[in-house]
């Protein structure tokens, strides 16, 4: 999988990119799952900033 990330983001375009992993628990069963997003440069503080 992240042979296809790379890839992707060695597209035109791809320099302004970034993949953000993010940890969130569950609050019915307290285990953490990974929620991945690939966004822009400018909005990774907001996509951080989301709960």
């Amino acid at each position: 999988m992240a042979k296809k990330v790379v890839a992707t983001l060695k597209k035109e375009g791809g320099p302004e990119m970034v993949k953000v992993i993010r940890t969130i628990r569950s609050a019915k069963s307290g285990a953490y799952t990974f929620r991945e997003e690939i966004v822009s440069t400018e909005r990774v503080q907001d996509v951080l900033a989301k709960k």
